[in-house]
């Protein structure tokens, strides 16, 4: 070994012992007769001594000329230290050093490898590999570590199997767009890289697997944000002879010993809302329910009174801010330009202050008596000191302007603790939503998601009332993750099919296998998938998964470190029979 101990395990304990550490330079401080240095690995920082009087004069010239992230092997004895650093869990010794060996000297380093950095977000994400020495960064890839080892020990533990799934894969028509990978050996047809093991599971459950898991990278060609990447990685399970309630307690049951495990928080119960609630009460289907600030529906209260505004419109649906009857003219003009914002696209606010004497103030006092106003705060559950705020327009539109305006100002108010844990189960979602650009329906979620038994003959009559058999699992206003039981039936399947417009040779083009799969015996089987990515990075407290993952792409879905995607030789476009792609317009 070239270390007898790691640069974080020594103490007074160590007192006068002789030790080699081996590691990299994190800073270096000269005072002429003695010169301190700091030596960093992946467990900690220990300090260094080379002092004139007692260390080897060779040894202490070439320790004048260490720089930042030399990689370094010394030998030398723990002594204890004049001024301890209780911060420091090597605070309290330092190394006197007899032996130095410079294994690597550095470059200068383009940015300061150090906790607060100089450098900026894709300078970072070039010298990625600099960026992972940071301690923040480096702990956030062990944090994700213990989330993984915590999820694969709790399956493991509950009978399921861990199975490997193929990454080339037949490209469906169905989801995000695909990553497609040409084959050399089949001119002219393409692989897929999988948007999620979905057929493959299935199939597994038909094999007799009975509970399978797998943490799986997935691929989606979409447009990216701080919570999306082009590559990320699932947990996906899949049981048989299960129904909705079994997956739910299942995973609810999962969460709870994950949560507990790596945070130390007990939950209780997990809540569950319809799709249909969820929309009402909140705007989306993936309410955040640490904080309150429930819609309450005035169409009845607050339309026919002569303010055409409301009465022009599908719905008028209000919010009590808490507290906020102390804002300013100026502060509540702001949140009126804030959902007139183009990306928002809302023509403005009705406002009303709840006095604490009991009284009311509005923009609309012309309109509605104190009474009018009174059962506004009812039905919006205002109290006093707090403020209403009223949108009104199509009912979809609106409910997703006034969501986005309940979570910006939640987060302004400081009520998105991120050391608070509020997870939700949502279900009956829709099984179809109806697309008027391609005049047909789409699956909500994919399209073996099996329909509820009651609602089986709405499928000849009136598809688009079909409730599905599906569920997502929510926490802190994020989808962590959703599924569903699935199709087994080969007629449900094909009428399903048939719904989401393909034709009989084209169901049988794409899915023929699993249609075939379930003539020999398939059992009944649902599953989920949680995004890995996303979970880890809740439960730290953040919600950008990029900080979370080792090797991220930029918004722009490109590795800057490795430049890549890039262009391919005219050679290798020949083989794939790819020759007609255009050169690279740099």
């Amino acid at each position: 070994m070239l270390r007898s101990h790691h640069c974080g395990a020594l103490n007074e304990n160590h007192s006068d012992e002789e030790v080699t550490l081996a590691g990299w330079v994190q800073k270096v401080r000269n005072k002429g007769f003695i010169v301190w240095v700091d030596i960093r690995d992946r467990y900690g920082i220990t300090q260094l001594v080379f002092d004139q009087e007692r260390t080897p004069e060779m040894v202490y010239k070439k320790s004048l000329v260490l720089g930042r992230e030399d990689v370094i092997q010394i030998k030398g004895k723990v002594i204890e230290r004049e001024s301890k650093n209780p911060s420091m869990t090597t605070g309290g010794i330092e190394i006197l050093v007899e032996e130095l060996t410079v294994m690597n000297a550095a470059k200068t380093p383009p940015f300061t490898i150090e906790n607060q950095t100089d450098g900026g977000d894709e300078l970072r994400m070039q010298y990625r590999y600099l960026d992972l020495r940071r301690t923040p960064v480096r702990e956030n890839l062990i944090f994700r570590h213990k989330v993984t080892m915590a999820v694969r020990n709790f399956l493991s533990q509950a009978d399921f199997i861990d199975v490997e799934t193929p990454y080339l894969i037949k490209s469906t028509p169905e989801g995000a767009r695909d990553f497609v990978v040409p084959s050399r050996m089949n001119s002219g047809q393409f692989y897929a890289l999988p948007q999620s093991p979905q057929t493959f599971k299935q199939l597994l459950m038909i094999a007799g697997f009975d509970k399978y898991f797998q943490i799986v990278k997935c691929f989606r060609d979409e447009d990216l944000r701080a919570d999306r990447q082009p590559e990320f990685t699932q947990i996906d399970c899949e049981m048989t002879f299960i129904e909705q309630e079994d997956v739910l307690l299942q995973f609810e049951a999962m969460i709870q010993h994950l949560i507990k495990e790596i945070k130390g928080v007990t939950l209780e119960d997990f809540p569950r809302m319809t799709f249909t609630e969820a929309i009402e009460k909140y705007g989306n289907d993936k309410p955040d329910i640490r904080f309150g600030m429930t819609f309450g529906e005035l169409n009845a209260l607050a339309q026919n009174k002569g303010f055409n505004v409301f009465d022009s419109q599908e719905l008028v649906v209000g919010i009590a801010v808490p507290g906020g009857a102390n804002m300013t003219r100026k502060e509540i003009d702001a949140w009126i330009e804030w959902v007139k914002r183009p990306q928002m696209g809302a023509k403005g606010l009705v406002w009303v202050k709840c006095n604490e004497d009991g009284s009311y103030k509005s923009t609309v006092d012309k309109f509605f008596s104190e009474d009018d106003l009174s059962q506004w705060a009812d039905a919006t559950g205002a109290k006093a000191g707090d403020l209403i705020f009223v949108m009104a327009g199509a009912a979809q539109a609106t409910r997703t302007q006034l969501s986005a305006l309940r979570m910006e100002i939640a987060e302004q108010l400081g009520l998105r603790k991120s050391d608070r844990f509020a997870p939700l189960w949502v279900t009956d979602f829709p099984l179809l939503k109806w697309d008027d650009e391609t005049q047909r329906h789409h699956a909500m979620h994919h399209p073996f998601t099996s329909p509820k038994k009651e609602d089986l003959e709405l499928l000849d009559t009136d598809p688009g009332k079909v409730m599905a058999n599906a569920y997502d699992l929510v926490l802190n206003g994020n989808e962590i993750g959703g599924g569903s039981i699935r199709i087994h039936d080969t007629a449900l399947q094909e009428k399903i099919f048939r719904l989401l417009g393909f034709t009989e040779k084209e169901a049988q083009e794409q899915f023929g296998f699993l249609m075939d799969a379930f003539q020999y015996g398939a059992p009944p089987h649902g599953g989920i998938a949680l995004g890995l990515d996303r979970l880890v990075a809740i439960l730290s407290g953040s919600e950008t998964i990029r900080d979370f993952i080792a090797f991220p792409k930029n918004n722009n879905g490109r590795d800057v470190m490795i430049d890549a995607p890039a262009m391919l030789e005219d050679a290798q476009l020949e083989e794939l029979c790819l020759k007609s792609l255009p050169k690279d317009p740099l």
